[in-house]
This record gives structure tokens, sequence and C-alpha cells, in this order.
């Protein structure tokens, strides 16, 4: 298998659809040349390539639909280094020897934007123009299913360590919680690009240099950002022409000179100047997302363009963060907020940083809202029985140390409504809506650094004290940021419960894709009229169902809020 890349949609799309190609097969490659037409969830967009070579083969073809994020296509890398891509098939073209004429390229290698993986930089053999030993960009990677980006919290290895498959190598704070970056395989960390404390660092950004040899770790001693998408390694090939100049100083000597100045001139045209700035879309979505001005990129794209790998490298310097810092001075003369983690003080107010969960959180609840129709509707719910139910199984539980909480009820009750009413344990996917056959409801945990929602699997097959003992643990694991990305994926129903708070009502943002949220209040006592007619006191609970009005409609969730009220109100029929 000759050496190839494998390209994939990662951080784009869940699926998409191919609507056109723009390359055939054999065609030559530049960066920021696009590959084809993509058509997302939320429009039709570029795909646009990241690196110079020849696309070798196409794997998916036009018009095709539903295609989930995995291998698109295929191209030979321009590089001779042997480290490979995938086992992906490569068209048998003439135009794979054309490669072999330039000088090897360095960034035909490098970790492919957005894939969380390794990219194999160096290749096998002295591969990547022998600049370096064969080694491994390592991209920081995607540790659950929502994870764009993510912050360094500290590293559990140091450069020259080795390391073995299943090691911690890192922690990482996502959307989430905070992860270990386990390594999956044997070898050496030979450089950490990405230092303790970096924060909104975009999926795929290389984050450190893993080699298998322990005596290519020195090799990596000065090795950079830069070097590992590409930039670094030009500058060795091109001091062999400088010196080949030198030698025709004698007979040209005013030549040499007027070279040098030339040479920087077209990096010149690349760095907008107050115009209107030339970028890729996929380059604008990864400035607005780490928050830093894509003016003062580089651009390395046709005529100009500013390509995603432009913006990768801009951030992973440092660098494009000075002119909002300049537009907040002059906005407010107070401490300056440019996206920073850092606090700021003064005798009136205390900024305190927002969390990487926090911040995802609140970009998700605002989506919530603006692109799903919520409506609501609230029921009271008599508790007496449920109240009783509960105390005589917990004297029974006491022995062995368990308790059932009121929550433990409700999860059960919402898991068998669901049961009862399938429509709303369904979420809206555009041209169809998809129905659940397992119940696995989130419940939202409150934590010190924002809203963690773990998921209780199959709660209808299980029973109340396996519920209880689910719910203990995963929630001492959200406050301890310790959950795993399988105990947070997959919810098809959520319960936000804030009666322990003495709060009597309100209503809940949904959690997308699901269609539906159940806010719960606390429980009080009432008058209330009774089975025989007369007043009595009695204990009631309100619940509030927030619905998706395009999956879930009125009448549909009314017969779930009877359900669910049939028995959270004779709570021995959801045992039976």
């Amino acid at each position: 298998m000759h050496p190839h890349v494998t390209f994939r949609l990662i951080d784009l799309v869940k699926q998409g659809n191919i609507v056109e190609w723009k390359k055939k097969e054999g065609d030559e490659l530049a960066s920021g040349d696009i590959l084809c037409m993509v058509e997302t969830d939320k429009a039709t967009l570029e795909w646009e390539n990241q690196d110079d070579g020849f696309l070798a083969k196409i794997l998916v073809g036009d018009n095709s639909k539903d295609i989930p994020v995995a291998a698109f296509a295929d191209y030979s890398s321009s590089s001779g280094g042997g480290g490979g891509g995938g086992d992906g098939a490569t068209a048998d073209s003439p135009k794979e020897q054309k490669p072999s004429e330039p000088a090897a390229d360095p960034e035909s290698n490098e970790a492919n934007p957005g894939s969380g993986g390794a990219a194999d930089s160096g290749g096998g053999g002295g591969g990547g123009g022998g600049d370096w030993p064969p080694h491994s960009v390592m991209g920081l990677p995607s540790l659950s299913p929502t994870m764009s980006q993510g912050n360094i919290a500290s590293w559990k290895k140091k450069e020259g360590e080795q390391v073995g498959a299943g090691d911690e190598m890192a922690e990482i704070e996502t959307d989430k919680a905070t992860m270990a970056w386990e390594s999956q395989d044997d070898g050496f960390i030979a450089k950490i690009l990405l230092q303790e404390g970096a924060k909104d660092i975009p999926v795929g950004t290389p984050a450190m240099i893993f080699v298998e040899e322990e005596e290519d770790i020195a090799a990596f001693k000065d090795y950079t950002a830069e070097d590992a998408k590409g930039g670094g390694a030009p500058k060795k090939p091109a001091a062999k022409p400088e010196a080949k100049k030198e030698s025709k100083q004698e007979t040209a000597p005013q030549q040499q000179p007027q070279q040098q100045e030339q040479k920087p001139a077209p990096s010149q045209p690349k760095q907008p100047s107050g115009g209107r700035v030339i970028a890729s879309p996929y380059a604008k979505k990864l400035a607005r997302e780490a928050n830093v001005d894509i003016s003062q990129a580089t651009a390395t794209g046709p005529e100009g363009r500013i390509v995603a790998a432009d913006v990768q490298k801009l951030i992973s310097e440092g660098g494009g963060k000075a002119k909002p810092q300049k537009a907040e001075k002059a906005a407010a003369p107070g401490p300056e907020q440019s996206g920073q983690i850092t606090s700021a003080q003064s005798d009136d107010y205390s900024d305190i940083p927002n969390s990487q969960i926090r911040r995802i959180t609140a970009k998700r609840l605002l989506e919530s809202k603006q692109t799903v129709p919520h409506y609501y509707l609230t029921i009271d719910c008599r508790v007496d029985k449920l109240v009783q139910l509960r105390q005589q199984l917990n004297a029974g539980l006491a022995k062995d140390g368990k308790k059932l909480s009121v929550n433990d009820f409700v999860i059960k009750a919402s898991a068998q409504a669901l049961k009862k009413v399938p429509g709303v344990n369904a979420s809206w996917h555009g041209d169809f809506i998809r129905q659940y056959h397992n119940i696995d409801i989130s419940i939202a945990v409150q934590t010190p650094s924002g809203l963690m929602v773990p998921v209780v699997k199959d709660s209808d097959s299980k029973g109340l004290t396996e519920i209880g003992s689910a719910v203990k643990d995963l929630a001492g694991k959200a406050k301890e940021g310790k959950l795993g990305p399988a105990e947070m994926a997959g919810g098809t129903f959520t319960i936000s419960n804030l009666g322990m708070y003495n709060v009597d009502n309100f209503s809940a943002v949904i959690n997308p894709p699901q269609a539906a949220i159940l806010a719960v209040g606390g429980s009080s006592k009432r008058v209330v009229v009774g089975s025989s007619g007369e007043f009595e006191e009695g204990t009631m609970m309100s619940v509030t169902l927030s619905c998706d009005h395009r999956v879930v409609d009125g009448a549909m969730g009314a017969q779930w809020l009877q359900a669910f009220r049939g028995y959270i109100e004779d709570p021995v029929s959801m045992l039976l």
C-alpha cells in the first residue's frame, strides 16, 4: 500500500450527503482546494483540502445520502515517507508517480485536523525528506461524542518518558468532564507541544510528538507546533538553494540581495490589512470557536485565501488575541476579558471564569431555545401513597445501608410512561422522527463545573434499588469530574428535579436531540378534594413536561403525563 491519507469529516457533521465532487480521481490537489460539496444538517458546505497531493480514489460517489462520519476518500501522499494511512483502496494511476518529482513535502503527513488521532508524520525509514526521525504527531483527541475543543488540565507524563498502551498521558477538560487521555501504543513522548493550562484547543490540534525508539527523542528537542503543521520543515531544504547562490556571488554579486528581498514578498499579500478577509467557511468556523482574529492568520491557500490549517497554526502559536483585547479596552476601561480563563477583581464586581463545561452547556441551551419549538404541560400529582411505600421500602433496606429517594420513583414512573407512550421517546431528524426502542433516562446533576447529564441505561428494566444505586454512582462521578463518555451518551429523555430546593414548579429547557424533558418540583401539603368528595389534606407534587412540538403533539404530551401520574399516584402498579 502506497503512503496515503484517508479523508474524514469529523468536526462538521455526524452524517452528511455528498452533493457533488469538484475533483476527479487522479487530479492534483493543493491546500485550500475544494474537494466536494457536502450537505449537512445545517447547510451545504465546501469540503476543503488541507494538504498538497493527488486524489487517488473516491470511495463515496455523488448524491450519496446519510453517510456517517467515516472515511470518504483517499489520496496518495506527495511525501516519500513510509508512514501510511488506512487500508482504503488507491487508484492505480500514472499520476501517482508525480509526487516523486518535487522535493518531499513534510506537510503531506500532518495529522488530519479534527481526527483526534495520530498521523504518521515522519514515515518509516527516514520519511519526511529525512528532516525528522520516524514519529507520530498526536492531535488532541475527541473524548466525548460532542467534543469540538478542550483544555489541557495536566500532563501525567513528561518529555522523554516511556509510555505503554493504556497509560494515562494527560487529563483533558472536555465539554462534559475532565477525562484521561490514554496511550494507544508503546513508545516515548519526544515533545509536548501544548502546555498545561492551554485553553480552547480545537480537536486535532497537534499536542505532542510520539516516537517508537528512545534514541529518536533528542532529535525533537527544538521541534515546534509550526514543524508539526509543516511550517518549519521547508526552511531546511531552503538552505540548499541559498548555498548555491552564495557560490555564484562572484559572477552575480547583486542578484542575491534582490532574490532574498523577493522571497518574503509572497507572504505579505496573504496578511489581510483592514480589507475583506478571504477565508474558507471551515477556517471561519474554527476562528469563531477559538475566539481568534482570523485576519491575523497568514494565508497559504489559493489566491491569498485563509484555509483551516492557517487558523489552526495561529491558534497553536497563541496568536490572534490582540485585536479583541483592544476592542474591549476601548469599549470599557475595566479588566480585560479576551477569552483567557483568568478572574478579574474590582471594588464593584468579581469576574468568575467559565469552565469548559459551563460554556458548552450555555451554547447548547441557547441553540435549543432558538431552534426547538418548546411548549409546556403542567399537572399536579398526589404522592401520599408514594411517600408511604417509600417509608416501608426504606425500612427494609436500612440494614443494607440503602435508601430510596423520591427521584428514584420519578425515574421509574417516567420510564414506564415512555414504554406506554413511546412517541415521546423519540427525536427529530429533519426527514424523519427516530423512535427509540431503549429507554435511557438522562439525569440533570449540578456540579461545581456546571450542569452534567449522566444517563441511567435501560431504566424501564431496572428495579428501584438498581436505579437508586446507578443515580448515586453517576452523580458522585459527575461531581468529581470522572464520568466516562459512555456514561453521558445516548439519553432518550431527561429529568431535572429541583424539589430538594423547595421549588414548587419550573419549566426546563429540552436537551437536544431529545424531544422532551420533565421538570419536577417539590412536594407540599395542600387541601384537596378526597375520593369521598370531602376536603382533606394531601401531599401534592407539580411536574412540567417541556416538549418539542415537531415530535410530540399536545395530545401525546398529555397522554404521557396521564400515564406518569397514574404510576406516581399508585406506585405499586409500576412495580408489577
